[in-house]
């Protein structure tokens, strides 16, 4: 690491697993640049369910990833590595990254770039990152979602929940979603969902029959878990998929594999953050081929939610916990003095 420092949020020092950890914007080292690597001033990033995580001690970055909070960036590329080609210093760029997006500079390897169109603001760059990424590794890479299916999408109102709504609405696909609330049914619906459950009221299961006919559905993008295993296997259709990207009802459960088998189901657990430089370029390649034409024409757009200064970053995880969101927190670096 260089001797230069720069400013970041971390987690303050004795941090508690389990505990609300206190956050602090301080000076670390500045992170260098290894080969293949490109140094980005980062000007925003998105608040994520992670990084509430993280500082409870419960989702470490991987090996040789920053202790620094955030999995998304956006921002201007300031300095390029050995054996980097194809970008300059003043490209505007975000990406995804396995930690290091709270912090006012982050290295990240070149080939994981991707470079911000001409249409969207370092905010609204910084809130596509995370959330086209996952929606479209796991829906159209591990879920090989196509045309004429319909997909089962809970929550809605997140972050994901609004980017894939609209990913899945481009290919001609239809989704159907459930929320905690009518408000994020209806803006659901705006954004081009099929139809939306308030789960509160309603059995989401009963109503996924009801609205198919019976059929159900072809696949199931799923970060309840445990909880709702069972239910997912019986509404979806032969040869459906079960993409698990969270565990928040729990983290066992028990199915009866004869119905896995005799449907030909697929069940699929996927992570985004812990897969290798190599597979992150390989999905970046993906992304850049597929969602960055639909972004830079606006037919799909990223939504926000709150712009958060990063000097009230622990407001932006406040409003992240209460769950009255739809769509994404942002945290800026543009009006920070330090």
């Amino acid at each position: 690491m260089s001797a230069m420092q720069m400013p970041a949020v971390v987690v303050r020092e004795g941090a508690k697993k389990g505990a609300w950890n206190e956050l602090d914007l301080d000076r670390v080292p500045m992170p260098s640049l290894s080969e293949g690597d490109v140094l980005v001033q980062v000007e925003a990033c998105s608040v994520n369910r992670a990084d509430l995580l993280q500082r409870r001690g419960f989702y470490p970055p991987p090996p040789g990833a920053s202790d620094v909070l955030g999995l998304d960036f956006a921002g201007t590329v300031t300095d390029i590595g050995p054996d980097v080609s194809g970008w300059n210093p003043g490209d505007r760029v975000f990406g995804i990254t396995a930690g290091g997006g709270y912090g006012r500079y982050a290295s990240v390897p070149a080939d994981s770039l991707v470079l911000i169109p001409e249409n969207l603001s370092f905010t609204e760059a910084a809130a596509a990152a995370e959330v086209f990424f996952t929606a479209y590794y796991n829906l159209f890479v591990l879920a090989a979602m196509k045309a004429g299916e319909t997909l089962l999408l809970h929550g809605a109102g997140s972050g994901v929940g609004t980017a894939a709504i609209q990913l899945v609405s481009a290919i001609g696909a239809s989704s159907i979603v459930t929320a905690g609330s009518r408000d994020k049914i209806e803006g659901a619906l705006r954004l081009g969902a099929a139809a939306g459950i308030v789960y509160k009221e309603e059995d989401f299961a009963g109503r996924v029959r009801e609205i198919t006919d019976g059929k159900g559905v072809d696949v199931v993008l799923d970060w309840i878990g445990g909880a709702y295993l069972k239910k997912h296997l019986d509404i979806l259709k032969s040869r459906g998929r079960l993409v698990i990207i969270g565990l928040m009802g729990g983290t066992t459960a028990e199915i009866n594999l004869a119905q896995v088998v005799s449907k030909r189901l697929r069940i699929i657990g996927s992570v985004l953050r812990t897969q290798s430089r190599a597979e992150k370029a390989v999905i970046t390649k993906g992304f850049i081929e597929t969602v960055h034409p639909l972004l830079r024409s606006g037919r799909v757009k990223p939504i926000i939610d709150r712009v958060f200064p990063i000097e009230d970053v622990e407001k932006a995880h406040l409003y992240l916990k209460g769950g009255e969101h739809f769509g994404k927190a942002v945290l800026t670096w543009e009006s920070f003095k330090g």
